[in-house]
């Protein structure tokens, strides 16, 4: 389905997610903007942060690579990607701009990501899911947004906060016998 807004069809689906089965952690954003839409890339606006941030965390520069040696490196590293949402209406980039938002189906995340444990999430647009997924047993980390939109904080602040994703969580549903709800 095309990524543009039409009058005949102005719905905008997000993009697949970028997950393994070793994934341990997963960031979530909240939906593509509209240069990510255009290149089919997550994070492809040339000032969000995104990149810069993960890059930094696994010490490897993310940011430097075209985008199709990114998503291998991210995997390598046991991260993973998508957004909360599958598909809105928006015009623009802007969170408040999203108007008959459609959730993500993430019924089937604790058999394609089985390892998985920490889910961050990428703004307090996608952060509004946390409760969810920390009731299905997963440590969750709410991040400042990576956003070009979202600049009232340094990078080196942001990266501070960010880095509470490499930390080892007290959160493992399969070890503690508690199924994940979702």
């Amino acid at each position: 389905m095309p990524n543009t807004v039409s009058k005949d069809s102005p719905l905008l689906t997000g993009l697949a997610p970028v997950i393994a089965p070793d994934t341990r952690i997963l960031v979530l954003g909240s939906f593509p903007g509209a240069a990510s839409l255009a290149a089919q890339q997550y994070y492809a606006h040339p000032r969000n942060q995104f990149w810069k941030l993960v890059g930094a965390l696994v010490g490897e520069d993310l940011y430097g690579l075209p985008y199709d040696e990114r998503l291998p490196r991210l995997l390598a590293h046991r991260f993973g990607l998508w957004d909360v949402l599958a598909a809105c209406e928006r015009e623009g980039s802007l969170d408040s701009a999203i108007r008959k938002p459609a959730a993500n189906d993430f019924e089937r995340l604790h058999k394609l990501c089985p390892k998985l444990e920490t889910v961050g999430f990428n703004g307090q647009a996608s952060g509004k899911f946390a409760p969810q997924f920390a009731e299905a047993g997963y440590r969750t980390v709410v991040l400042p947004s990576s956003s070009p939109a979202h600049m009232a904080i340094s990078f080196e602040q942001k990266l501070a906060v960010w880095g509470a994703l490499m930390e080892e969580g007290d959160a493992d549903p399969q070890a503690s016998g508690q199924a994940p709800l979702f």
